[in-house]
C-alpha cells in the first residue's frame, strides 16, 4: 500500500494571497486556502483561454480581475451542493472578462 502525499500548489505570481483577500474582505491566517483557491482559478482560466497565464506579458488587467472574481467565487462556495440558494455555474463576469484572450485553434 503506498502513502498518499500532499502535491504542492504550483508557484503562481498572477495574485496573491493577500491581494484575494482584500479583494474579498477577508480578516484572519487564510494564506494556504487562498492559495489553493487562486491556483484553481487561475488553472480554470488557463485551460479555458488555451495559453499559461505566465506566458502572457504583460498580463492584462481583465486577466487578473477574472483570477480574483474566481477564486473569490471558490472561496465563498466551497461547497459542492447549495440548498435553498439560486445557483451559477460562475460569477458574473468572469466569462466576458477571459474570452477576448481565448487562443481558438481549427
Amino acid at each position: 500500500m503506498s502513502e498518499e502525499t500532499e502535491t504542492p500548489l504550483p508557484a503562481r505570481t498572477i495574485v496573491s494571497p493577500s491581494e484575494l483577500q482584500a479583494h474579498s474582505n477577508l480578516d484572519g491566517e487564510l494564506n494556504s486556502l487562498l492559495e489553493q483557491k487562486i491556483a484553481a482559478a487561475e488553472g480554470w482560466i488557463e485551460t479555458y483561454i488555451g495559453e499559461p497565464l505566465a506566458s502572457m506579458d504583460p498580463l492584462p488587467a481583465a486577466i487578473r480581475e477574472a483570477v480574483l472574481q474566481l477564486a473569490a467565487h471558490f472561496y465563498e462556495n466551497r461547497e459542492a451542493t447549495l440548498v435553498g440558494v439560486s445557483a451559477d455555474e460562475m460569477p458574473f463576469g468572469v466569462m466576458t472578462l477571459i474570452r477576448p484572450y481565448r487562443v481558438w485553434s481549427f
